[in-house]
């Protein structure tokens, strides 16, 4: 899942010899879907327009009750899978912050469970932003949120971030000390980046940890990355059909992946402070020259890496 970032895309050839020769296998659920919907363009630029922005405090937004119930029901199928196949610190985490069943919550509102747990704060912008200002924000403690909500008659679907995503998944993240302090150093590390090839490193990295991480238990993977804890229908496969992998940086910065598919590789720590030790650890400390040292280790070309402000459609069914 990526988030209000314009996350670049990967090349469709793996860079890793690791990557699985099937991975195309993997489900595509938007292969399917119609057009995006009128009355959800319009509805998602209007919202768009009363985005304040990284510095001011989110507008309130009147939802409708139709949306309103359009989060009532993917929460619910959420939390429903949630107690199955998500990691224990999530539950917890999701029991701090409270968010309503009922209605889609102000971004307000998120932030003022958050701020005195982890200190985070969530602000609207319109859509993807450039993912300098993306991690400029983390590193600052500001999450950047769409406001807009998936449509109706796809409740379990979103062509791109929504708030679903933004406050289930990242919010609920977000709760937990752990993976709040690891969106922090994500941010500060991108800032240090001087080069596409290693800013492209640490998104992918981001990716397979932030957005799709694991923790391996003996009871079998349990989801603790935003982009599964959002996403209904990939909470259902990945169990059963994902590649779970030990911590790897080197191949969490250098794998293929497609953004339109069920992620076939996932990379699993054996416990969020073990998540901190790597993961948090290698963005605390990376600098541009020890990504590529990383890369020249590896005797591995840079991925080109496309403009930051192109949308990269994912998707959350």
């Amino acid at each position: 899942m990526k988030s209000s970032m314009g996350l670049p895309p990967n090349p469709s050839v793996a860079l890793n010899p690791s990557a699985p020769p099937n991975a195309s296998a993997a489900p595509n659920p938007s292969a399917a879907l119609p057009d995006l919907h009128p009355d959800y363009v319009a509805r998602r630029d209007e919202l768009a327009t009363l985005a304040a922005g990284s510095d001011a405090d989110p507008n309130v937004i009147d939802y409708t009750a139709t949306e309103h119930r359009t989060w009532s029901t993917v929460i619910a199928e959420l939390h429903r899978r949630w107690g199955d196949v998500a990691a224990p610190e999530i539950l917890r985490a999701a029991e701090r912050l409270e968010l309503p069943r009922d209605r889609v919550p102000q971004l307000h509102e998120v932030s003022e469970a958050l701020v005195p747990r982890t200190g985070f704060e969530f602000r609207a912008v319109p859509g993807l932003v450039p993912v300098d200002e993306f991690f400029g924000a983390l590193a600052r403690g500001r999450f950047l949120s769409t406001q807009y909500i998936r449509h109706h008659d796809a409740p379990l679907y979103t062509p791109e971030p929504d708030i679903i995503h933004e406050v289930i998944g990242h919010g609920t993240c977000l709760a937990e000390p752990h993976l709040a302090m690891i969106h922090r150093e994500a941010g500060t590390a991108m800032l240090r980046m001087e080069t596409d090839a290693a800013r492209q490193f640490i998104a992918d990295v981001f990716w397979f940890s932030i957005e799709f991480g694991v923790v391996a238990t003996d009871a079998g993977p349990r989801a603790h990355g935003a982009g599964l804890l959002s996403s209904v229908g990939e909470l259902d496969w990945f169990i059963d059909h994902a590649d779970v992998r030990p911590i790897d940086i080197d191949a969490m910065g250098t794998l293929a992946y497609d953004i339109t598919t069920y992620q076939p590789v996932l990379f699993g720590c054996r416990s969020l402070g073990d998540l901190v030790d790597s993961v948090g650890e290698f963005f605390a400390t990376a600098t541009t020259e020890s990504v590529h040292a990383r890369l020249a280790h590896k005797h591995l070309s840079p991925r080109p890496s496309p403009d930051s402000t192109a949308l990269a459609s994912h998707r959350f069914a």
